[in-house]
């Protein structure tokens, strides 16, 4: 990091001013995003203790984790100059950052936003002229709608990651994986009967959670499950349906059933698409 020195995590406002004044910026680097965001666009309470929320905090680009068909993923270290590794002055986050239409290879299908309300009337009015204000709308309310699912299947005890914060088009989470090499999906994941076997009642159990709070993912696969040390955890969730507000939102659970069940009998672990549907209706409804 291109840096002299800075305060530390606990710092007075004279000695962050002094940090600002003293920290050189190089140029994979800006300053922590985390001030400029207001609350309802930080991550749920109470928040891990490796969250960094200091101003004196530097964010510094590490690489790129995932390229993708709309969003692509960055490794990013937040940390505060010189505080050494004190709880809550380091992390690795994960900053997902969504392009707008212009830039996307793919366009996801309506499906997943019937039932949803744009936030503003003036954002809707874009959105419909496809302005270019309209296509940055579209692209945050992308990355907006991920944030509140994360959130609220974080809040509900689902293995998602944290969402520390949303800011504009992009997401900055919980980086899933040892030092800075990240989990691997499932789909990557090599491993006997036995293990996947394990795997699968971890998925299944998530997906009652979800459909238990009257949701499904809509898009899940074993390519949006990382596995990490044995857990499986839910990325990708910016198509999550209400299955009752959205009249698609029971076949595209369905489908998720097949998608899940489909990949794990090809591997010749048990598992029937049926019998999972309906036994998560019976969580929907229960």
């Amino acid at each position: 990091m291109n840096t002299h020195h800075s305060a530390s995590f606990d710092a007075s406002p004279f000695d962050i001013t002094l940090a600002f004044a003293d920290t050189e910026i190089g140029e994979n680097q800006r300053w922590s995003t985390w001030p400029a965001t207001m609350p309802t666009e930080r991550g749920p309470l109470p928040r891990p203790e490796w969250v960094v929320t200091s101003a004196a905090a530097v964010d510094t680009e590490l690489g790129i984790l995932k390229t993708g068909k709309e969003a692509d993923v960055f490794l990013i270290e937040r940390a505060v100059p010189g505080a050494g590794s004190k709880p809550g002055t380091s992390t690795l986050l994960a900053a997902k950052r969504y392009r707008d239409r212009e830039h996307r290879s793919f366009q996801r299908s309506s499906a997943y936003t019937e039932g949803r309300r744009t936030r503003r009337t003036r954002d809707a009015r874009a959105l419909a002229k496809k302005s270019a204000h309209g296509r940055a709308v579209a692209a945050a309310e992308w990355s907006f709608a991920e944030f509140a699912a994360l959130s609220r299947m974080h809040e509900l005890g689902a293995p998602v990651p944290y969402p520390v914060q949303v800011d504009g088009t992009e997401i900055l989470m919980e980086f899933i994986g040892d030092d800075r090499v990240a989990a691997p999906r499932l789909a990557q994941v090599r491993a006997d009967a036995r293990e996947l076997a394990g795997l699968l009642d971890q998925i299944v159990e998530t997906m009652h959670l979800f459909a238990a709070a009257g949701l499904a993912h809509g898009d899940l696969s074993p390519y949006n499950l990382l596995v990490h040390r044995g857990r499986v955890r839910v990325i990708d969730l910016p198509q999550i349906v209400d299955t009752v507000s959205n009249p698609q939102g029971f076949d595209l659970l369905h489908r998720d059933c097949v998608n899940i069940c489909d990949w794990f009998a090809r591997r010749r672990v048990a598992c029937d698409a049926e019998d999972l549907f309906a036994a998560l209706m019976t969580s929907a409804f229960g």
